[in-house]
């Protein structure tokens, strides 16, 4: 676990962006990164996507992380990006500070600012960051993998 700079700016794709303390004030955030330009990160998305609205009823926010523009990522995610919360991080300068280094990645963002991410498709370590998450939140854990969820991978190198 590392700790993430409070003073981050989150932009969403629909508003003024905020530091990524504002976002914390209440709940953590689970995170999906994405890279709209590669493969990798589209193989994702409906896995993702299930992560997400699994912990939408629980006491998290649910979002997106793509690096893009905010036209380049609602495009990307479809509606997937008015499903949840987006941000975009087109300079990759969140991605970095969150010491993510291949995409997709997951990454659960505690109010404290302290953080866990796995890089890449790793369903063991996806499934021990909701596991944490869960029993932190007394909820329930996603299934993981799940018939149908692409095969491990690394995804690709936030350094393009």
């Amino acid at each position: 676990m590392g700790y993430a700079p409070g003073e981050l700016v989150l932009n969403s794709i629909h508003g003024k962006g905020h530091p990524l303390r504002d976002w914390l004030t209440s709940y953590p955030l689970l995170v999906v990164s994405l890279d709209p330009y590669t493969h990798e990160s589209a193989w994702i998305i409906e896995t993702a996507g299930r992560f997400l609205e699994h912990f939408t009823p629980a006491n998290v926010r649910t979002c997106w992380l793509c690096t893009a523009d905010a036209e380049g990522s609602a495009q990307f995610l479809g509606p997937w990006s008015d499903e949840f919360l987006t941000f975009t991080d087109h300079d990759r300068a969140i991605v970095g500070a969150l010491g993510i280094d291949r995409l997709p990645s997951l990454t659960v963002i505690y109010p404290d600012l302290s953080f866990a991410t796995a890089s890449g498709w790793d369903p063991t370590a996806w499934r021990e960051i909701t596991a944490y998450l869960a029993r932190t939140l007394r909820w329930s854990r996603p299934i993981v993998p799940r018939p149908g969820d692409p095969l491990p991978f690394e995804g690709t190198p936030i350094a393009g």
